[in-house]
């Protein structure tokens, strides 16, 4: 097993595909992709590329943590009592544990995700 691994930013095989649950649907029909790349420390740790559709959605992070790297796309994120923040290509940012938001995809989103429980 090797300690380093390479995200690759546009992979050539298949992704998950799947959309919000429907209880955390705000409004629109967001379509997300992910292509899952590595799994680390006994299932806690997961990177990859994930991508989505314009839509609005809640963002509930419970006990995980997230970074995030935008590859592409516009989002806006809206911390629940803070302010709307947008972030786009080349912008990178952490939802830490307890983080509830709305994630709003204005322009179709692709980021680098590492995610640890």
């Amino acid at each position: 097993m090797s300690l380093l691994k390479t995200i690759d930013t546009n992979p050539t095989f298949s992704p998950r595909e799947s959309g919000p649950l429907p209880e955390r649907l705000i409004s629109g029909n967001p379509a997300f992709k992910t292509w899952a790349q590595d799994v680390a420390r006994g299932e806690t740790v997961h990177s990859g590329v994930w991508e989505a559709t314009p839509g609005e959605t809640r963002s509930i992070k419970g006990e995980t943590f997230e970074f995030c790297h935008i590859l592409s796309g516009l989002i806006e994120l809206t911390p629940e009592g803070g302010e709307p923040v947008d972030y786009k290509a080349g912008d990178s940012f952490v939802m830490k544990p307890g983080f509830v938001g709305v994630w709003k995809t204005i322009e179709t989103v692709r980021k680098i995700y590492v995610t640890v429980t």
